[in-house]
């Protein structure tokens, strides 16, 4: 996943980003998604060492990844726990020491389930950041009637005019849901057949799979798409330019979440003290606002998200809701890996 500032969006690009350093405390090196070195944030860190972290920025966790596994040396990487696998079968990343993060008991234990994120050998990924992929919608052009099911991407009355999210977890997310699966922990081939015959019917309808939040608002501001299955990031751009944008987390056939967190890099080369108090002024209460406002993103600790009105919750659709809900959780490599081959199948038109 890809996601840029609000403020950013048309002034540079998460490519260019994703190979800017911003070099600070030299005994810490954040790898992280491009504009999350939020100031905001910060504060209790910069309190206790007298300056930020060192930051340098990637646009998506394969580039990521691909970054970390080629030999570049950071003390934590932030990826979303899809990635989490890949970083343990590579060796590099060793479990947290869980008694030093103040928030961890406070922490939902489901988002712990899997055995890819804690196992006997400890707790391999820190859930931090959560938000939704659901129905963006131009308000003035389309009728909530129209957004009331996932069906709305077959409808032919917008084809062309349709845009959705260029990654997988994503993309199968919504086809599972669109075809009654909830869940892809035991998804069958028979299930994964149905969700891809329902994204080759979507298709044809697709003007672009959008891989950048501000490449997808400016195309909504435009006129050019009408309807998108998006990430908060986006509304949030498009609210702040006063768009009339609508996002619809709770269709007839459920929506999804997805969150993501942090990861301790083996052999890092800072300061692994300092390691744990980022992680902590990134958990801290006074942090929710500013990445809310920066970012568009919830908190995993409910101590951080009770400091944020709930009418500020709902108006950045952070705010808890009642439907089916796919949580966007680890797959299985070999899972992955169909998928993943499947969808670029799709997007090319086999």
């Amino acid at each position: 996943m890809s996601r840029t500032l609000p403020f950013l969006a048309g002034a540079v690009s998460a490519m260019a980003l994703a190979t800017a350093a911003h070099a600070a405390d030299p005994q810490l090196t954040v790898f992280d998604w491009a504009g999350w070195e939020i100031d905001g944030a910060l504060v209790p860190y910069v309190e206790k060492h007298g300056q930020k972290p060192t930051y340098t920025f990637y646009a998506d966790d394969d580039e990521a990844f691909q970054k970390v596994s080629s030999g570049f040396k950071a003390d934590v990487v932030h990826p979303c726990p899809g990635a989490v696998p890949r970083y343990r079968e590579a060796g590099l990343i060793e479990p947290w020491d869980t008694s030093k993060i103040e928030a961890f008991a406070k922490i939902d234990p489901d988002l712990f389930a899997s055995h890819h994120i804690k196992d006997d050998a400890g707790v391999w990924f820190i859930p931090f950041d959560f938000a939704y992929t659901a129905i963006a919608y131009n308000k003035d052009q389309v009728p909530e009637t129209d957004v009331a099911s996932l069906a709305v991407f077959k409808d032919p009355k917008y084809a062309g005019r349709i845009s959705i999210s260029d990654n997988s977890d994503d993309v199968w997310a919504l086809a599972f849901l669109a075809t009654g699966v909830t869940s892809w922990e035991t998804v069958t081939d028979e299930q994964i057949a149905a969700a891809a015959a329902w994204l080759r019917e979507v298709h044809p309808n697709v003007r672009t799979y959008w891989s950048d939040p501000s490449e997808l608002a400016q195309a909504m501001a435009s006129g050019e798409i009408l309807v998108a299955w998006s990430w908060n990031d986006p509304v949030a751009i498009l609210q702040s330019e006063g768009f009339p944008v609508g996002f619809n987390r709770a269709p007839a056939e459920g929506s999804t979440s997805f969150f993501c967190g942090f990861v301790n890099m083996k052999d890092g080369p800072g300061d692994e003290e300092r390691i744990y108090d980022w992680v902590n002024s990134m958990f801290a209460p006074s942090s929710a606002a500013p990445i809310i406002e920066a970012i568009g993103y919830a908190n995993v600790n409910p101590d951080a998200m009770a400091t944020i009105p709930a009418d500020q919750q709902a108006a950045a659709f952070v705010d808890k809701i009642d439907t089916t809900l796919f949580l966007q959780t680890p797959m299985e490599p070999e899972l992955r890996d169909k998928l993943v081959n499947e969808f670029e199948a799709i997007k090319a038109g086999f």
